[in-house]
């Protein structure tokens, strides 16, 4: 009796093992769990709600082009034959690579096909990238703000991100090169630009590109380039790419992307370009992962490439009227501080709210003039020091010109009246 009481007991506490177990919740990955939230889609939800209930949203918070996509990347699409939709090679098509190549030869990045990796979009490129040149714990050093999604990557790959603060009083121009020597350290593999710049339009000067390029080849680490925005520069100003004329054969990786250059971004076709072989033959591993870059969106951005130039002179010429009236509506606004764009879609404005964020979510769920309203995307998700830029919003110029004067209306209503709303309620916290 008393060994069956006592195996009795054995087998009860492994039941109660078992059901824990059975209960138990698997916990997802600390990389799972620090991956940042996009500050441009996570005001999303409060958006669609207000339309639900009737509310007309002007979107400023995202770099969506209402620009026509051009007719003869979709009619490639549309008009071609192909009876099996096969994988095409994994680097992308030679044919499409080659034209790739040319586009770059005429705007002096002297480049070949073999020196490009078509990816699934610029985020792809920039993964592979970060997954070619970085180990876990490594250090990739951003001017901020940057585009939001360089942190996400980053995450991903284990990477840390060291900031070197650029001001809005400075328009965003190139931090001193001192401020980026004091950060490298021996965990340092890389300095990401982003040019012209996202979210701050900021374009970088030759001057300041080279301050890059001797910075990088002094301590042999790599200069990415995201180039993403080479087409929309303004005021007569040149974008100087870092594969041109600065002697970094061995340092530069570009990151290109036909979404915002053709108005493709649901094409989710980009490139990865150097020169260093060793890095080629690196990314091309992680490409062969992935199998193949789509077919149908390759085929679409290799007929955008026959885009006349016409078409972008129009598009510039009407970005920099949408920028200027943009610019000269926000200033007018008491307390607003704005720096002026040189090249892409994109602003940030500093604004006098105490937080921008929350700002940004009561416009969409308590605030509306005349049944409309705008949303921005807070630019604290464009910082990763903490407790900078809150009270920023990056603002996209991709509506026609009377939808921006009209949204800069609500913004200027919306400020008197948050704030007033805001007032309002310290005092009575204060009375209570």
């Amino acid at each position: 009796m008393h060994l069956k009481a006592k195996n009795f007991k054995i087998n009860f506490a492994i039941l109660q093992s078992t059901i824990y177990k059975f209960n138990a919740m698997p916990k997802i990955s600390y990389k799972g769990a620090t991956m940042p939230e996009s500050p441009i889609r996570k005001l999303v939800p409060f958006a669609e709600n207000a339309k639900k209930r009737g509310i007309e949203v002007f979107h400023l918070n995202i770099g969506q082009p209402d620009i026509k996509t051009p007719k003869v990347a979709l009619e490639a699409v549309i008009n071609n034959t192909i009876e099996v939709l096969a994988y095409s090679r994994s680097e992308g098509s030679e044919e499409y690579r080659k034209k790739i190549a040319n586009y770059y030869n005429k705007r002096n990045i002297p480049v070949t096909a073999n020196e490009i990796i078509v990816t699934t979009g610029g985020s792809e490129a920039l993964l592979f990238a970060m997954g070619s040149i970085t180990d876990p714990g490594d250090e990739i050093i951003i001017p901020e703000p940057f585009y939001a999604n360089y942190l996400g990557f980053s995450t991903a790959s284990g990477v840390n991100v060291v900031p070197v603060i650029s001001k809005i009083e400075d328009n965003f121009a190139l931090p001193p090169i001192e401020e980026f020597e004091k950060l490298i350290s021996s965990k340092t593999k890389a300095i990401l630009i982003c040019n012209p710049n996202n979210p701050t339009g900021y374009l970088y000067s030759k001057e300041e590109i080279q301050k890059l390029a001797d910075i990088v080849k002094k301590h042999d680490l790599f200069l990415i380039s995201d180039e993403v925005y080479r087409e929309f520069i303004y005021d007569n100003e040149v974008h100087h790419s870092v594969l041109s004329g600065f002697g970094l054969d061995n340092h530069a990786i570009v990151i290109d992307s036909v979404s915002k250059r053709y108005s493709m971004c649901g094409a989710r076709i980009g490139c990865l370009v150097s020169k260093n072989k060793e890095v080629l033959s690196t990314v091309l591993k992680f490409a062969q992962a992935r199998l193949s870059p789509p077919t149908f969106a390759q085929i679409a951005s290799e007929a955008a490439l026959e885009t006349p130039q016409s078409y972008f002179d129009e598009v510039i010429v009407e970005y920099k009227a949408r920028r200027d009236i943009l610019i000269t509506e926000l200033t007018k606004i008491e307390g607003v501080k704005v720096a002026k764009p040189k090249g892409a879609f994109y602003c940030v404005a500093e604004l006098p709210v105490d937080d921008a964020d929350k700002f940004a979510q009561w416009l969409l769920e308590d605030f509306n003039l005349n049944n409309q309203t705008v949303m921005v995307a807070p630019a604290a998700g464009f910082y990763s020091t903490k407790g900078i830029g809150t009270k920023q919003v990056r603002i996209a110029y991709v509506l026609k010109k009377e939808d921006l004067v009209r949204s800069v209306e609500i913004l200027k209503a919306g400020i008197k009246k948050y704030n007033e709303t805001s007032i309002t309620n310290f005092d009575t916290h204060r009375n209570d």
